[in-house]
């Protein structure tokens, strides 16, 4: 496996920690529906949060959260329409991304709630 895709599953597994350390329950992971494929799908009360991880290890280019794209977004929420259809759930859906760099010196995570709209 190349190094980058290690690193985005290492990003993936630090996410789901830090979820479940902060209240969320774990619903879905790498939930995909034909091209789109939604990382983390997690709930917290009677909110459903759809979350993006985005793992770089650096931010000479940009921080994480930056290359979540129109595309991708719109990827996500067909997906989460699907999801919420298929299993029949009347909750709060909102869009975040977690945003980390981790390196050999460092390991940053970012949750960023709220982090766009579907609209």
């Amino acid at each position: 496996m190349a190094q980058h895709n290690d690193l985005g599953k290492l990003g993936e597994a630090l996410a789901q920690n830090h979820l479940q350390k902060n209240g969320y329950t774990i619903l879905e992971t790498n939930f995909q529906f034909g091209h789109a494929e939604i990382d983390i799908i997690a709930q917290k009360d009677d909110v459903i949060a759809v979350i993006e991880v985005k793992t770089r290890s650096s931010d000479h280019y940009g921080k994480p959260e930056i290359f979540v794209s129109k595309k991708k977004i719109k990827l996500l929420v067909n997906a989460i329409n699907h999801y919420i259809e298929v299993n029949n759930l009347d909750v709060e859906i909102r869009f975040d991304i977690i945003s980390i760099i981790k390196n050999q010196y460092t390991e940053n995570i970012e949750h960023i709630e709220d982090a766009f709209m579907w609209f």
